[in-house]
C-alpha cells in the first residue's frame, strides 16, 4: 500500500530491442539478425520477426543460420549502445510517472501507482505505451500487476493487466520459468510435476526450501505480494557546470579571468569528488545586450586541476568582444572521462604534465587532431613497425622492440647498382657516388605472408647497415629471389 493507494506496477519487456533499434535507422525488408561472438563462435545475439518466422532462433550458430535463410541480412551486434537506448526509453518513460528502473538488458520497471487516473486508467495509459512505441518501431510486450514480479511474468509470458489484489488468480497458469528463476530450477520443478505458478502455490513450503533453497519461495513470495520489492529509479547523471551572475558588468580580460577561475575551482572539486576529469570546456559569456559569445577549450588528458586548465583559456579570452560589458559567466563540461584518484610517489610527473599542457594549447590553433605522434607497431617489416596517432588520445610507448637497430629515416626503395649478395664496395646514390666503409649484416626479414603488399611481392630481404667514407650511414637491403640493390633508410 502507498499512502491508502493499492500499489501498481508495469513491466515493459523489448523482446527485440537490439534489432528494433537498428533497423528504426536502416529499415530492412525480410529476415535480420544481429550477431555477436559467444563461445568462440559467431552466434545470433536479436532478430527480428521476419527470421524468427524462418525457424531461426536466438544463439543460434549463423553458419547455420545462413544454411536454413540464404538471404539472409546480418550485422554485429553492439550491446553497449543497446544499453544506451534503453537508457534513452527510461527517460521517455518517466512521462507516465517519476519511478523508472531497468529490468535486466531489455526491459523497464515502472511504479504507477497514483498516476494512471491521470491519461484516463491503466487501460488506456497502456495502450498509449504501446502505440506510441510501435510508432517508434519498437516491439513491447505490457503487464501490469499489484507487484513487480507479476507485472514481470505477465509481460513475459502472458501480457495483460491483472485485477487488484488477484495476482494468484492471474500467474497461476503461468509456467514456473515465470518467477524470474534460472532455466536449471525450471527444469529441476517441471520434473516434480510442478509446471505452473499454480502448482507451485500449492505445494509443501518446507520440502521446497530444503531441495531448491530460498530463491524459489522468496521469488514466488515477491510475485502474490507477500514479499515487498524495491523498485529503484535511474539516478539523474551528474551535470558538471557552474554559473555566476555578476551584479555590475566586467570587460577586462584580468576580470573575465579572475571569473573563470571562480567558476574552474568548484567544477574541478566536484570533478574530484566524481573521480572524472574534463577533456572539454565550454565557458558562455553573456553580455548586458543579451548576445552570447562561447570560448571552447579541448585538452589532451583528462585534467580537474584549476591552475593548470585557468591558463589555457588565456588566448580564446582575448578574442572575445565583451561589448558593452559581460554580466553571467557559465562554464561547463561537456566532455569527461574517468580519471582516478592515484597514489603519489616521490618521481616527479611535471615533464609529462607539461607536455600535454603544451599539446593543448597548440590544439587550440590547429586543432588537437593535427598534433600527432609515431607509436610502435607489432610487425617485423619495417614500413608496418609504426602507426601515426593524435597525441591528445594516445600515450607514448617506452621504444620499439626490436632486435636490430633501426634508421630514423626511412623512405620507399631506391634501387642502386650492385651484383652479389655482399655490399657493393662503389656505388651511385641520389647522385652521390658513395664507396662503402663498414658494412654489418645481413639480418633477413621475410614478408607476411597474411597480408598483400606489392612493395614486398620479390619475397624476403637481406638488409645491411652500411657506412661509406663519405660519411653516409645508410640501410640497404638485398633481394635474392630477384637480385638486386636498395636503399631503405639513413641512420642520423
Amino acid at each position: 500500500m502507498f499512502d491508502g493507494i493499492q500499489r501498481r506496477v508495469v513491466s515493459l519487456w523489448f523482446p527485440r530491442l537490439a534489432s528494433d533499434r537498428v533497423l528504426r535507422r536502416c529499415p530492412v525488408d525480410g529476415p535480420f539478425v544481429l550477431t555477436l561472438n559467444q563461445k568462440n563462435a559467431n552466434r545470433i545475439y536479436c532478430l527480428n520477426e521476419s527470421a524468427t518466422e524462418r525457424g531461426l532462433h536466438q544463439s543460434m550458430a549463423f553458419g547455420d543460420a545462413r544454411v536454413f535463410c540464404p538471404d539472409l541480412r546480418s550485422q554485429i551486434a553492439e550491446p553497449e549502445r543497446d544499453q544506451q537506448f534503453l537508457h534513452l526509453l527510461s527517460r521517455w518513460a518517466t512521462r507516465y510517472c517519476p519511478w523508472v528502473g531497468l529490468e535486466g538488458k531489455d526491459g523497464l520497471v515502472m511504479d504507477i501507482t497514483g498516476s494512471a487516473h491521470l491519461f484516463g486508467g491503466e487501460d488506456a495509459m497502456l495502450a498509449q505505451m504501446r502505440r506510441r512505441l510501435w510508432r517508434a518501431g519498437l516491439s513491447v510486450r505490457i503487464g501490469c500487476a499489484d507487484t513487480r514480479g507479476a507485472a514481470w511474468a505477465l509481460a513475459h509470458f502472458g501480457e495483460g493487466i491483472a485485477p487488484r489484489d488477484q495476482s494468484l488468480a492471474a500467474l497461476k497458469a503461468l509456467p514456473v520459468a515465470a518467477l524470474r528463476i534460472d532455466e536449471k530450477m525450471s527444469t529441476a520443478l517441471q520434473r516434480l510435476g510442478l509446471r505452473s505458478i499454480g502448482d507451485l502455490a500449492q505445494a509443501a513450503r518446507a520440502p521446497l526450501n530444503r531441495r531448491f533453497g530460498p530463491v524459489l519461495l522468496q521469488r514466488l513470495d515477491q510475485a502474490l505480494g507477500d514479499l515487498p520489492e524495491v523498485i529503484s529509479p535511474q539516478a539523474d547523471p551528474p551535470h558538471y557546470a557552474v554559473r555566476m551572475t555578476l551584479p555590475e558588468p566586467i570587460g577586462l580580460l584580468a576580470d573575465v579571468m579572475t571569473g573563470t577561475e571562480r567558476l574552474l575551482n568548484p567544477l574541478c572539486s566536484k570533478l574530484k569528488t566524481q573521480e572524472m576529469g574534463a577533456r572539454q570546456l565550454r565557458l558562455t559569456l553573456r553580455r548586458v545586450d543579451q548576445d552570447q559569445q562561447q570560448v571552447e577549450l579541448r585538452l589532451a588528458r583528462p585534467l580537474r586541476d584549476a591552475t593548470r586548465i585557468l591558463p589555457l583559456f588565456a588566448r580564446g579570452l582575448a578574442e572575445v568582444d565583451a561589448g558593452f560589458g559581460i554580466d553571467m559567466l557559465r562554464l561547463e563540461a561537456t566532455q569527461v572521462e574517468s580519471l582516478p584518484a592515484q597514489q603519489i610517489n616521490h618521481v616527479s610527473e611535471g615533464g609529462a604534465d607539461k607536455l600535454d599542457d603544451l599539446i593543448s594549447r597548440l590544439g587550440t590553433r590547429i586543432r588537437l587532431e593535427n598534433i600527432q605522434r609515431f607509436l610502435p607497431a607489432d610487425s617485423h617489416i619495417p614500413e608496418r613497425s609504426f602507426i601515426v596517432a593524435p597525441a591528445a588520445y594516445s600515450t607514448p610507448a617506452s621504444g620499439w622492440n626490436s632486435p636490430q637497430p633501426r634508421p630514423i629515416c626511412l623512405f620507399p626503395p631506391e634501387p642502386i647498382a650492385g651484383t652479389g649478395a655482399t655490399p657493393p664496395a662503389h656505388f651511385r646514390w641520389r647522385r652521390m657516388s658513395l664507396t662503402s666503409g663498414r658494412a654489418t649484416g645481413p639480418e633477413r626479414i621475410t614478408p607476411e605472408w597474411w597480408l598483400e603488399d606489392d612493395n614486398w611481392r620479390s619475397g624476403l630481404r637481406d638488409y645491411w647497415r652500411v657506412e661509406t667514407t663519405q660519411g653516409r650511414r645508410l640501410w640497404l637491403f638485398y633481394t635474392p629471389q630477384n637480385p638486386g640493390w636498395f636503399v631503405q633508410g639513413e641512420f642520423a
